[in-house]
């Protein structure tokens, strides 16, 4: 008689959360880290503002384009050999940027660093989802996952500078091959092998569809006016090819996009959001750096230290709307005033009366908005669709990313574009590119404005058709049910009532001792 294969051990809460918080911090570090060095790394390879950008992009589109494709394999293959094999490739990737060989190889090394984080990113949310409880103990976990991830941003601006200024733009990316090595050991040693993986099979057709789409998109809007085709030609291409992937999936057996991913309200509308917060984000780590150096005459080891109070902000901010209820909305609001208030960017600024406050500000609107919109974005998910579901609210922030930054930056480039600007046109250009962004929280938040009055217009309906059993709703204008909670409602038996954000997603225990509790 044969014994039944063992039970996978259970995960060691805390340094599981650890690894996976430092995998998320790696991969949104890498597309801040960049951004300080960008004037030695031009200097030293002879590349134009153009090419500058395409440093950036090569990253934030190979990473939003292979998102949904990485989201659906890791439920496919299973999340813990998804999340292995993206650290590989990334820390390859990694490695290879670090060599300095030529514009054309380091921008090929961002790329594969994207890839790598394609994998690695939805595999690691997927992972928490799975074994922390909804509700306060997720809460916490996404808080911590979430200010890990915020700080990489701005993080990456720190050491961007720190290692530039001590050992050349080369450094960046081998600090990230370096940090790999213990995130691999981890790994090995603290997941578990014995997850199920699906049956179904990746669809093809639409893997291929989405990624081209996604990087003909983002491709078209940053080369306006490089290439011989009018300027709009590429980017309707990647339209086109979207609009293609709706009757791709609605054939298909097993579609990259699960159908009930898109009736899901809160995930269509947390994904929305994020795409417009990763715009905002662009635009603050990226100009302020420029502004700092080419107006301000930072060193890059200036700019970066000044970043210190913005990343403290939004890391505080971070964890603390892992532990709160209604974020969303002031954090917006917070992150649109911060923006313009730096706006003003003076040709003669100063840090103490021009940066610090709107750093501080910018910081905690982001941190506040972050952590709910992720929340949101993955909210009333089956497990077996939990890679995609992380896929597509990375996918959003980073393809927003993306967008934003080719927006802004042709916002910015006119009154850059003589042959030498200076400061003033330099500051001007900069300005309008902040404007846009703080427009861009606005609009951000009139969306979670109505997306709020939508859900006390559904909670007040159901308070009225079932009197006796459906609580009362939140009286805080800004209450929004969150990591895993059931939207106020009739009471229903069924996991997934389309009427609820209800998130069923079973959960091994992380300590048995601890089951009531499941405190990561």
């Amino acid at each position: 008689m044969s014994l039944p294969p063992p039970a996978p051990r259970p995960y060691r809460s805390g340094p599981v959360l650890s690894l996976l918080a430092g995998a998320q911090f790696l991969v949104v570090l890498n597309t801040s880290i960049v951004n300080v060095a960008l004037p030695a790394i031009g200097q030293d390879l002879h590349l134009t503002p153009t090419g500058l950008a395409w440093i950036v992009n090569a990253y934030l589109i190979a990473f939003g384009a292979l998102l949904p494709v990485g989201g659906r394999l890791a439920d496919l293959l299973g999340h813990r050999a998804a999340f292995l094999t993206g650290l590989l490739v990334f820390a390859a990737g990694s490695l290879a940027a670090s060599i300095p060989s030529g514009s054309g190889p380091l921008i090929a090394a961002r790329a594969v660093q994207g890839i790598g984080a394609a994998l690695l990113s939805p595999a690691g949310l997927a992972i928490l989802l799975a074994h922390w409880a909804p509700g306060a103990a997720r809460g916490r976990a996404l808080g911590i996952w979430g200010a890990a991830s915020a700080a990489g941003g701005a993080a990456g601006v720190l050491l961007g500078g720190v290692l530039t200024s001590a050992l050349g733009w080369w450094a960046i990316f081998a600090i990230s091959a370096i940090a790999a090595l213990p995130a691999l050991a981890a790994t090995l040693l603290l997941l578990t092998r014995g997850e199920r993986k699906h049956t179904a099979r990746l669809d093809v057709p639409g893997a291929l569809t989405v990624t081209a789409g996604l990087t003909l998109l983002v491709y078209g809007l940053g080369a306006r006016g490089t290439t011989p085709l009018p300027d709009f030609a590429v980017p309707a291409a990647g339209l086109l090819l979207l609009l293609v992937l709706m009757p791709i999936e609605r054939r298909a057996n097993d579609p990259l996009l699960p159908p009930v991913l898109l009736r899901n309200r809160a995930a269509v509308t947390g994904n929305l959001l994020m795409l417009l917060l990763g715009a905002v984000c662009v635009a603050t780590f990226f100009f302020l750096p420029l502004y700092q150096q080419k107006v301000l005459g930072y060193s890059p080891l200036g700019a970066a230290l000044t970043q210190l109070p913005l990343a403290a902000a939004l890391m505080a901010a971070s964890w603390g709307a892992g532990r709160l209820r209604g974020t969303l909305l002031p954090g917006l609001l917070v992150l649109a005033a911060g923006l313009f208030w730096l706006a003003r960017l003076p040709v003669d600024g100063a840090f103490l009366t021009d940066l610090l406050g709107p750093s501080l500000l910018i910081g905690a609107g982001l941190g506040l908005a972050f952590v709910p919109l992720t929340a949101l974005g993955v909210g009333g998910v089956e497990p077996r669709h939990a890679g995609i579901a992380g896929g597509l609210i990375n996918t959003s922030r980073q393809i927003g990313g993306a967008i934003g930054l080719a927006i802004l930056t042709t916002l910015a480039a006119p009154a850059a574009g003589r042959a030498v600007p200076g400061p003033a046109d330099l500051a001007y250009g900069y300005r309008r590119a902040l404007v846009a962004a703080a427009l861009i929280a606005l609009l951000a938040a009139a969306g979670t404005g109505v997306h709020l009055l939508h859900h006390r217009s559904r909670a007040a309906a159901a308070e009225r058709a079932h009197p006796a059993a459906t609580p009362a709703p939140e009286t805080t204008p800004c209450a929004l049910p969150l990591q895993g909670e059931p939207a106020p409602g009739p009471p229903t038996h069924q996991p997934n009532h389309p009427g609820t954000f209800h998130e069923a997603l079973p959960h091994r225990p992380l300590h048995p001792a601890r089951r009531r509790d499941h405190r990561p």
